[in-house]
């Protein structure tokens, strides 16, 4: 398990404020860096997201003892899955406290939406939401051109720019299947939910399916675009120094000549996310019409979302 790496420091040894800011969204977990809380961003009438209800993350398989003691801590109500099968497949289900291993591993290891409900009232539900694409899982081609070691094939994939690309296409995705429109959409469904929270979402590094999610949530509440674009990229903070990590032991292991060709992947750019903006500018006249024609979300999912996440 990767530890969690030190905050950078300014010219003085001090965290710098934005430094500061990530550190204080940090759930802690130790088995997932890049668990925070999307508490404390102010909406353009005032108002601020409640801490500890809209909690964004990585993957939950490898976390600790403590850190479920820390979500039970939270009282946390439902868990948000959305990798795929094979990502499920190659890293193991969620751990979620009180949910039994045995149902957690056969929920996720479906191509299919699939719920898993507390034993006991009042514990956590698990949605598993999978978002890919069965023409093109992204993670099943990177993991295949990783494992056979092959530059040629590696650079034909992700060099001269085919690794922006393929990011780029993603995220322009994300907006225009209308299947994978609804996956993000039932997210804010049951963020809206009475009773619905603390409620935590999550794809396997917490950036990409888990970033357009917050990045949705956080504009559907009326938080201006560049604290949107800020909270997105924190994940490179949090990730900085497990991509350096992973960059080196893919060369020194022979996995890649070339590690710099897969750096486009694993970063957050806000040309990704702009992508996925754009996307709904060129398909509705507002964000607001997104939201109610492209994701199907009615006034009353929106009144829940204020009600649960909003102060005041």
């Amino acid at each position: 398990m990767t530890e969690h790496q030190p905050l950078p420091a300014d010219a003085t040894g001090n965290p710098t404020p934005g430094q500061r800011e990530m550190a204080a969204r940090s759930l802690g977990l130790r088995g997932a860096a890049n668990a925070r809380d999307l508490g404390g961003y102010r909406t353009s009438d005032g108002r601020a997201l409640r801490h500890g209800v809209a909690l964004r993350s990585d993957a939950l398989h490898r976390l600790t003892g403590p850190d479920l003691d820390t979500l039970t801590a939270l009282g946390l109500r439902q868990v948000v899955d959305l990798r795929s099968l094979a990502e499920v497949r190659e890293n193991g289900p969620d751990r979620v406290p009180g949910l039994p291993v045995a149902e957690l591993d056969a929920a996720e290891h479906s191509a299919e939406p699939v719920t898993v409900s507390p034993p006991e009232p009042g514990g956590v539900t698990l949605h598993h939401l999978p978002i890919y694409s069965e023409h093109f899982d992204i993670y099943v081609a990177l993991r295949d051109a990783l494992a056979a070691r092959d530059p040629a094939a590696q650079r034909a994939l992700l060099g001269d720019g085919g690794g922006a690309a393929i990011m780029d296409g993603l995220y322009r995705w994300f907006v225009t299947d209308a299947v994978i429109r609804d996956r993000f959409a039932r997210v804010l469904r049951l963020l809206a939910q009475p009773g619905g929270t603390p409620l935590l979402f999550h794809c396997t590094a917490g950036k990409d399916r888990t970033g357009w999610t917050a990045a949705l949530l956080l504009t559907a509440l009326g938080v201006d675009r560049d604290t949107v674009f800020d909270d997105y990229l924190l994940t490179n903070e949090r990730h900085s120094g497990i991509v350096t990590q992973i960059m080196d032991s893919f060369g020194t292991r022979g996995i890649m000549q070339e590690p710099e060709l897969i750096l486009p992947v694993y970063r957050a750019e806000p040309a990704y996310l702009a992508a996925s903006f754009a996307e709904v500018e060129a398909g509705w006249p507002s964000f607001d019409a997104f939201l109610v024609d492209g994701l199907g979300l009615d006034d009353s999912v929106r009144d829940g979302l204020r009600a649960n996440l909003l102060t005041g």
